[in-house]
């Protein structure tokens, strides 16, 4: 229990005072938010109010310059073709996709190349097909030495399989 405080700026429902005490406050089971029992100094009356953080919004820069708000549904769509008949579960995509996602929150803009870049990170890890198919729409693939490049950039970065 946290002691009673005095605080200014919380307008009470009742008598629309400034001036109340916090006489109980609660973390949410997730800790987004805290939930406080007021007391109104002047009438008495007691009512509740809520604390929640104000998050960034995350905003992607395109190449183009053009801004929009992230979509992580958007690297879903992604993975999801670049996994296409590969043995890559959905819910290994939304994890990649959300890991993604927790790398950048805070961040506040963000460039359509780091996205990339980070998820191509994570499906280096995960499955080089994919890896090398979404490379090749990411990075604009024109001829067979684009391929043949990125895999050798692949295959350096990467253990040697075992037998």
């Amino acid at each position: 229990m946290v002691p009673a405080v005095a605080s200014r700026g919380v307008r009470c429902p009742n008598c629309s005072s400034l001036d109340d005490k916090v006489v109980d406050s609660r973390a949410s089971d997730d800790g987004a938010t805290i939930r406080r029992r007021r007391e109104c100094l002047a009438c008495g009356g007691r009512f509740t109010t809520y604390e929640r953080l104000e998050e960034v919004p995350l905003v992607v820069v395109k190449r183009s310059g053009q801004r929009e708000a992230f979509d992580r549904m958007k690297i879903v769509v992604g993975l999801r073709a670049a996994a296409k008949s590969r043995p890559l579960p959905d819910d290994e995509l939304e994890t990649i996709a959300s890991a993604v996602e927790d790398q950048l929150i805070g961040t506040g803009e963000v460039t359509t190349e780091r996205i990339g870049l980070l998820v191509l990170d994570q499906l280096r890890e995960v499955d080089h097909v994919a890896y090398v198919r979404f490379a090749s729409v990411y990075k604009g693939f024109d001829e067979a030495a684009d391929f043949e490049r990125e895999l050798t950039l692949l295959t350096k970065s990467t253990a040697p399989k075992q037998h």
